[in-house]
């Protein structure tokens, strides 16, 4: 009786001493959300730079004058949007020139040809220069890893029609600009409650039909279409 009562009593010991973490669930940690271009590391040896076909930007320093020369050279201000559901023309605004110059640069090394229409914000806005696969973080990284410092101009508000730039929330008390990402003002009334954080750098001249279509396609929970919107973007003039 003795023996038995000290065996339980043993067990009972044994069974308290071991580890029950693994038996509890973790608190999921909340996910951040941050800008991928700072974490990218700069080129040992910057190219040459100055033409389409290597306009690597190798830091945030060399940033203006590298966009000014480029502006200098490319100085178009026309653009088409090509989807599926038909063309967008938009004209780029000169008093705007980072803007400018950087999409020109862009469009001309055709990154936007990749990418989608990755967010569709019903009644508010469309936005582009994203995907869902690697090649995007690839290309981007291969331009450079570099912000557009902010251009808004009270004359270039959000109306409906209005072309600006998406930008990188986290720590961004510049209101400094993706240089790879842009959105289209569907809205009748405007968007006017972010007049001022974002730069408007163009606007839409034909197809607001076309975007009001996209406008009406079925989305996820985070505004991503349901079906792909890719788009290509060419040159007018």
């Amino acid at each position: 009786m003795y023996r038995s009562i000290m065996l339980l009593f043993l067990i009972s010991v044994f069974l308290g001493c071991q580890d029950t973490k693994s038996t509890k669930k973790e608190t999921p940690k909340a996910v951040v959300i941050k800008d991928t271009l700072s974490e990218k590391k700069k080129p040992k040896a910057p190219a040459p730079k100055g033409t389409p076909e290597n306009p690597m930007i190798a830091s945030q320093a060399e940033l203006k004058p590298f966009l000014k020369t480029y502006g200098e050279e490319n100085p178009e201000t026309k653009v088409r949007i090509i989807t599926r559901f038909g063309d967008i023309e938009v004209v780029l605004y000169k008093d705007t020139p980072l803007h400018r110059a950087n999409f020109i640069m862009l469009v001309k090394n055709e990154y936007f040809n990749t990418t989608q229409f990755h967010r569709v914000s019903p009644d508010f806005v469309v936005q582009g220069g994203n995907n869902d696969t690697r090649t995007t973080a690839r290309n981007r990284q291969g331009m450079g890893n570099y912000l557009l410092p902010n251009e808004a101009k009270k004359h270039h508000p959000h109306v409906r029609g209005a072309f600006s730039a998406a930008k990188y929330s986290e720590q961004n008390i510049s209101k400094a600009s993706s240089p790879f990402e842009f959105f289209i003002v569907q809205s009748h009334r405007g968007a006017h409650h972010i007049d001022g954080e974002h730069t408007v750098f163009g606007r839409v001249t034909k197809g607001m039909d076309v975007v009001d279509e996209m406008n009406k396609v079925a989305v996820d929970g985070t505004e991503w279409p349901e079906e792909n919107i890719y788009m290509k973007i060419e040159i007018i003039e």
